[in-house]
Parts: structure tokens; C-alpha cells; sequence
């Protein structure tokens, strides 16, 4: 059963960019689901090693994050990167 879900407007296009290289990647159409897909493979991938696993923990314990409210009200708000701000 497929189930709909809101994204704020800067996730979606970096869903959208990554579904993009994915599809020219593979030299086939992919979708946003598949791409999604793909994200959660690597993210269970990547978890079952214990050492990654416990990094990932201390990393995501120690980040401030705010409230799923605060995120979805904000979130659009967020200066989107450019390829100058990554090359520093």
C-alpha cells in the first residue's frame, strides 16, 4: 500500500537530485520511492556493522536537535548549499 508523505521543499529537491544521479548512474528511470529505497538499504548496511552503529549513536546523541515542529516550520528557511559554499 503506498502512503503519501510531506517533505519540506529542500529535502524533496535533494531527493530529487540524488534520484537523478541514481538514474544516470544506472543508465534506467528511478524513482523518488526507489531512491528512498536504496537511502534505507545503505542506512541498514551501514548499522549492522557494531562499530559504525556505535559512532552513529554518539553522533546523533550529541547533535542539538530541535522539535519535529520546530524542523518542519524552519526547515524550508535553511540557506540551500551552492557549490561555492562546499568548496571551502
Amino acid at each position: 500500500m503506498v502512503k503519501t508523505i510531506n517533505l519540506p521543499e529542500a529535502i524533496f529537491q535533494d531527493l530529487t537530485s540524488i534520484t537523478k544521479e541514481l538514474a544516470s548512474i544506472a543508465n534506467k528511470p528511478i524513482s523518488h520511492a526507489m531512491t528512498l529505497s536504496l537511502i534505507i538499504a545503505v542506512y541498514h548496511a551501514h548499522l549492522k556493522d557494531p562499530c559504525a552503529r556505535d559512532s552513529f549513536r554518539q553522533l546523533i546523541s550529541s547533535l542539538g536537535f530541535m522539535s519535529p515542529e520546530t524542523f518542519e516550520k524552519t526547515w524550508d528557511t535553511v540557506p540551500k548549499k551552492t557549490k561555492e559554499n562546499t568548496k571551502k
